[in-house]
């Protein structure tokens, strides 16, 4: 252990003794890394929303062949219907309205759901500041998801206007679903109106099904119930609907991995490079060691330790500054009514670390392999 702490102890004066080089080398991995959490988190945040588990019980009842929330249009009394169906647990009827159905990093979304079941619409939310009571004595009440209404700069008592309807903000909600943290939610007769949609007319329906295991034949069910009608229905499991409406915000981050990809090998390079000058610089200094007595594997350590820790401070500094930029800024990517939440998480900050340390590891055996394999004579002479 203490020979350990040692060859740590060592590596860091080191690091130390060539200050400039050093730092310019962890800012270099801090911005790698930086990147590379940015794109993790994306990636991340785009697996909660499409995967699905065992968990997930809820359909969404969708207009067939449409995608933007103001094309798909479905009369309310559907929910009656739907309900007779047997694997049905409850129906909720949602309006829904955006400012853009294009793909944008700032869209405000309108969700509207009948006054007594925004809780089985929104389990787990809970009031940060106003009150569901304060919601229910205005019709243009408004409750904001704290991430939207922290974008936003609101709060209770607030009036915003977007995409034509202006409400009075009445509270502001924390969910554990990063999508409900950015929405604002209102009465849906008031959304009907405000959105000339017209009363008796939702975007979609959320259906919640007994198990797991009959959200096929329930889907299935729906859909051929409805066949016939003049309002025909698509009807899929919530996180596929999702993935399927979100498409080209899917391609877009797919497209992401590669500049994840980037950052490694700019990573990669930028420490081998450090060390390789690093050895260079010092090839008398290794040559006197090994003649001292050091065995070749105690230098290989030492250059290691030195990649390694210039990955660990590139590392913390690229992966916090990035975790704490995406908290501050709270960015949402929308598309076709669809919100997903850039929000890192405590996986993605311990990935980008170790992510770091080993890439710098990595980088650093060539050098420390150069290290031991030149001849002690030549080097004392060099």
């Amino acid at each position: 252990m203490n020979a350990v702490l040692n060859l740590l102890h060592l590596a860091w004066k080191q690091l130390v003794r060539h200050r400039v080089r050093s730092l310019l080398t962890v800012i270099g991995v801090a911005s790698g890394m930086f990147l590379f959490t940015a794109v993790e988190t994306m990636q991340r945040s785009l697996a909660k929303a499409t995967e699905e588990g065992a968990a997930d019980t809820t359909l969404v009842v969708y207009r067939q062949n449409r995608f933007c929330p103001s094309t798909s249009r479905l009369p309310e009394h559907y929910a009656d219907e739907i309900r007779r169906i047997d694997g049905v647990r409850e129906v909720i009827p949602v309006q829904i309205v955006v400012n853009n159905c294009g793909a944008s990093m700032d869209v405000i979304t309108f969700r509207g759901v009948p006054e007594g079941l925004l809780g089985k619409f929104a389990p787990e939310i809970e009031y940060i500041a106003g009150t569901e009571a304060e919601w229910k004595t205005r019709d243009d009440g408004a409750l904001l998801g704290e991430v939207f209404a922290a974008r936003r700069g609101l709060k209770p008592g607030d009036r915003f206007e977007a995409a034509g309807i202006t409400v009075h903000v009445s509270g502001v909600l924390r969910s554990p679903f990063p999508q409900d943290n950015n929405v604002a939610y209102v009465k849906l007769p008031f959304l009907q109106t405000a959105s000339k949609s017209g009363l008796g007319v939702v975007t979609q329906f959320n259906v919640r099904v007994t198990a797991q295991q009959k959200l096929a034949s329930v889907a299935k069910s729906i859909d051929a119930h409805f066949h016939s009608d003049q309002q025909p229905t698509d009807t899929r499991p919530e996180k596929a609907f999702f993935a399927e409406t979100a498409a080209d915000l899917i391609e877009l981050i797919g497209f992401t991995r590669w500049l994840g990809l980037g950052a490694v090998l700019a990573v990669t390079t930028l420490v081998a490079n450090a060390l390789l000058l690093t050895v260079r610089g010092r090839v008398k200094e290794n040559a006197v060691l090994r003649t001292l007595g050091y065995p070749g594997r105690a230098i290989v350590c030492l250059v290691v330790s030195e990649g390694g820790l210039l990955g660990l401070l590139g590392g913390i500094t690229g992966v916090g500054l990035a975790a704490a930029f995406l908290h501050w800024q709270s960015f949402t990517l929308g598309n076709e009514g669809q919100t997903l939440a850039i929000r890192p998480d405590a996986p993605v900050v311990v990935i980008g670390v170790l992510a770091a340390v080993g890439l710098s590891i990595l980088a650093s055996l060539w050098p420390a392999w150069q290290a031991v394999n030149e001849s002690i004579v030549k080097n004392l002479r060099t």
